[in-house]
């Protein structure tokens, strides 16, 4: 009935409770379920556009009738990522107790921007920021950003690296912009992910113009090659390396470039998006060796600490340079006295979620112990699938599998292998017993699977190797 009133301001506490008790007891059937049902959409974006499609409402609707429908709607198009069986891309599965606390963080929704706005929310994010720099075992006096993801991490820690070396040579950048700058050398290896080139070209350094090194077959910077390129360097200069290569999981040798980059006077930055968290497991630490060397680091929550989106961090050795390049200051603003912490201060944001608390609650869960038992468990998880489906003819593990990444071809070499391994991926999804994507790697096409889930154990790897073989075999018959 339209009572000309607002379902929102008509609200009273005991309709509130129902709403949100209703949409808690949708999510808790679905990721209940998550592992039952197909691991990918049943509707592709086409049809979900058609679901959604109408002209915008002229008046307003209920809202548990809102939430039954967006419900209903919705998840024929959601993809398994929470589930044990997504190796798709790498996504971590929203562990429940991150949700939980980031349920809480929307619905006191606080505006993180500063420490007298929000004081719990800029409290927790300080203790995360610290706890995040002892089970990284990087520098304890670098400073922590907590942004949306590793895309913004990465522009974060460029962006200090940019202020850097042109204050170097009397550039105020943040006030003087880049016209009539000093230019940067950017030196970056051949394999860095999509995700650093656009953080350079949102800063103005350009995406085309940088310096790209080779790599081997891991994709791991060669170092003859950097040294010839690092020598040739003359004034400002930013290298990018990369913890954990987005389709092998290799590292780029840390320890002989880092110093070579140094005593040419150039800021390091490291893309650790997934590869940082080896560092969390004593058993993959070494793959990281002089990594903790660099200027500046970027890695995500979403991924293999399992919080949910919008938990990214950028770890700057240098807290001063960090600061200068992102603080946003204004007359209504509150200044910082000693021992403050501003949240807006670190990253390009001033209104911003509270995203410190679902990161101190998953720390406080896992623990040091628990996190580094899930990352090894992971790794371990991921051999066992290289192992089991590499005994099937036809089917070629293309690398040691040292981290969580792996790739897959089928049928030999040449361009009929590239078409059976395409047919295998999409066979696999069709399935829908577990999920993996596709993607070129040194001119084949391949299958690569990531495995990154909170859910994920060694019997779901017996699941998922055995759905591949299955995906394989269905393919040569034909």
């Amino acid at each position: 009935m339209d009572t000309g009133i607002s379902p929102s301001i008509a609200m009273d506490d005991t309709a509130l409770a129902r709403l949100l008790q209703q949409a808690a007891a949708h999510a808790i059937r679905y990721r209940s379920n998550v592992a039952d049902g197909l691991q990918r959409p049943s509707r592709n974006f086409t049809e979900m556009l058609a679901t959604f499609e109408a002209p915008l409402p002229e008046t307003g609707a209920e809202g548990e009738a809102i939430i039954d429908r967006l419900v209903e709607d919705a998840e024929p198009g959601l993809h398994a990522m929470t589930g044990p069986r997504f190796f798709g891309w790498v996504i971590g599965a929203s562990h429940p107790v991150g949700v939980a606390a980031d349920w809480l963080a929307s619905a006191w929704g606080q505006n993180a921007a500063n420490h007298v706005a929000a004081p719990a929310a800029a409290a927790v994010e300080a203790v995360a920021a610290d706890w995040l720099l002892d089970i990284l075992d990087l520098p304890r006096s670098a400073s922590v950003g907590l942004v949306t993801g590793a895309t913004i991490a990465n522009f974060v820690g460029l962006a200090a690296a940019r202020h850097e070396v042109l204050r170097r040579v009397g550039w105020d950048v943040e006030a003087e912009g880049l016209f009539g700058a000093p230019p940067i050398t950017v030196l970056i290896g051949d394999d860095a992910h999509t995700t650093v080139f656009s953080a350079l070209q949102f800063l103005g350094l350009g995406h085309g113009r940088v310096t790209r090194i080779k790599t081997d077959a891991l994709g791991r910077m060669l170092l003859p090659d950097f040294r010839a390129a690092i020598d040739k360097v003359d004034g400002p200069a930013i290298v990018v390396m990369q913890a954990g290569q987005i389709n092998t999981g290799a590292f780029d040798p840390f320890a002989e470039i880092i110093p070579l980059a140094h005593a040419k006077g150039a800021w390091v930055h490291v893309d650790g998006a997934f590869g940082l968290w080896a560092r969390a497991e004593p058993g993959l630490k070494a793959q990281t060796a002089g990594i903790e060397l660099a200027d500046s680091w970027a890695t995500d929550g979403h991924k293999w600490l399992q919080t949910p989106y919008e938990c990214g961090y950028a770890i700057v050795r240098h807290a001063d340079a960090h600061r200068r390049a992102m603080t946003i200051a204004a007359s209504y603003l509150p200044a910082t006295q000693e021992g403050e912490r501003d949240p807006s201060h670190y990253v390009p944001e001033l209104s911003r979620r509270a995203r410190g608390f679902a990161t101190y609650a998953i720390l406080r869960h896992l623990g040091r112990a628990g996190v580094a038992a899930m990352v090894a468990r992971h790794c371990r998880v991921a051999r066992l699938i290289a192992a089991r489906v590499a005994t099937e003819p036809g089917i070629a593990v293309l690398h040691e599998v040292t981290l969580n990444q792996m790739l897959l071809r089928f049928g030999g070499e040449g361009a009929p292998a590239d078409d059976l391994t395409r047919r295998t991926i999409a066979r696999l999804q069709a399935d829908g017993v577990c999920f993996a994507g596709g993607a070129a790697w040194r001119d084949m096409q391949v299958m690569r699977l990531s495995v990154i889930s909170w859910y994920t154990t060694e019997a779901e790897a017996e699941i998922a190797a055995d759905a591949i073989v299955a995906a394989w075999r269905a393919v040569q018959k034909g």
